[in-house]
């Protein structure tokens, strides 16, 4: 099942600039992209950060009252005992560092939700296995009457939407910025900066906070972080996390008349081996970028990158996509470039 996949680009990120895969059958979504990245560019490209990196898992476990259950938790908060479970943690791997435990209870219930950097893995089998040994210990040693149920519950949380992870990140968390001249929003994007702002209002914060979102402050990140994920071999389900953004513009310059642009993306979940990052075509595109396998040099870096390209990309199609709706081009471009007459067989279509 061949699966078409676009070039966009260049992306200017960082002083770098990447042409960026995307896998996708939207007609508009690579054009769209293209559009984005041509704006930043004359605008001096993007600057990226990650300010948090470290995936998740969160066993849930079982104590005979609920009072057993808070001595656990109280135990765990324990800056000496947190010493000693990640002491165990981190013995299961050399790029496994577990920097932080957040605890929830539900009656007799704890749930340890586990954060760990994990290399340039996406990491989730590798912080699984150092949860599972740090509960062993914590079972044999600690808390015998501690009862196991599930190495996952929920509050990970994996694949699923959820206030905790836009909250306290779950992968990478990354922002990207940029400035957008007044003259090419106007002459290349079609539009003005009070436009845009006042879209950005009304569409992506009162909207998206009347339909009640967590994390979907944004016009369709989850449009380039798919399309990217598949080119380049990451977990397509893990969009759902993944998309989690927040665009945000204002107007800047002596005048006002340019536009600064900022999208903040707290659950990127990314990594540069393993899974389908081994398939030849999905291989092919991580080293297109640059970013294919580990970095020895300095481990992580690669699938830092990768989660910095993955939220430049989002910018630049944010910025299009709102764009092309305060101009009211939108369902213009759609029926032209949705709806091709060319056969996939090499034939006309009636």
């Amino acid at each position: 099942m061949p699966v078409p996949v676009g070039v966009v680009g260049p992306l200017l990120l960082d002083g770098v600039k990447y042409f960026v895969p995307m896998a996708t059958t939207e007609g508009c979504l690579v054009a769209s992209a293209n559009r984005g990245c041509r704006a930043l560019m004359l605008g001096g490209g993007v600057t990226s950060m990650v300010f948090r990196d470290g995936i998740t898992r969160a066993p849930v476990v079982r104590l005979p009252s609920a009072k057993r259950a808070v001595e656990l938790k109280l135990w765990l908060e324990d800056a000496e005992s947190f010493s000693l479970i990640q002491e165990q943690f981190d013995s299961t791997s050399r790029f496994a560092r577990l920097n932080r435990l957040t605890i929830g209870l539900a009656g007799r219930l704890l749930f340890i939700r586990f954060q760990s950097k994990s290399g340039d893995a996406m990491g989730m089998n590798m912080i699984s296995k150092g949860a599972e040994l740090s509960l062993d210990y914590l079972q044999k040693h600690h808390f015998p009457d501690m009862e196991i149920l599930s190495i996952s519950g929920n509050f990970c949380t994996d694949k699923k939407p959820s206030a905790i992870n836009w909250i306290e990140g779950r992968g990478k968390s990354v922002v990207c910025e940029a400035v957008v001249p007044g003259k090419v929003v106007k002459e290349l994007l079609k539009t003005t900066v009070p436009a845009l702002l006042e879209l950005n209002i009304s569409k992506n914060l009162v909207g998206s906070s009347l339909a009640g979102s967590i994390g979907g402050f944004n016009a369709h990140a989850a449009n380039i972080v798919t399309a990217i994920f598949i080119a380049t071999g990451q977990d397509p389900a893990q969009n759902v996390v993944s998309s989690n953004c927040m665009t945000l513009l204002e107007a800047t310059g002596d005048t006002g008349d340019d536009l600064y642009i900022t999208c903040t993306m707290p659950c990127i979940e990314v990594g540069t081996l393993g899974g389908g990052t081994i398939l030849p075509p999905q291989a092919a595109c991580l080293q297109m970028l640059g970013v294919s396998g580990s970095c020895r040099e300095e481990p992580g870096r690669n699938a830092s990158t990768l989660a910095r390209i993955v939220c430049g990309s989002v910018l630049a199609a944010e910025l299009n996509l709102l764009s092309a709706l305060a101009a009211g081009h939108l369902v213009k471009s759609h029926m032209k470039y949705n709806r091709s007459s060319i056969s996939m067989n090499g034939g006309i279509s009636s």
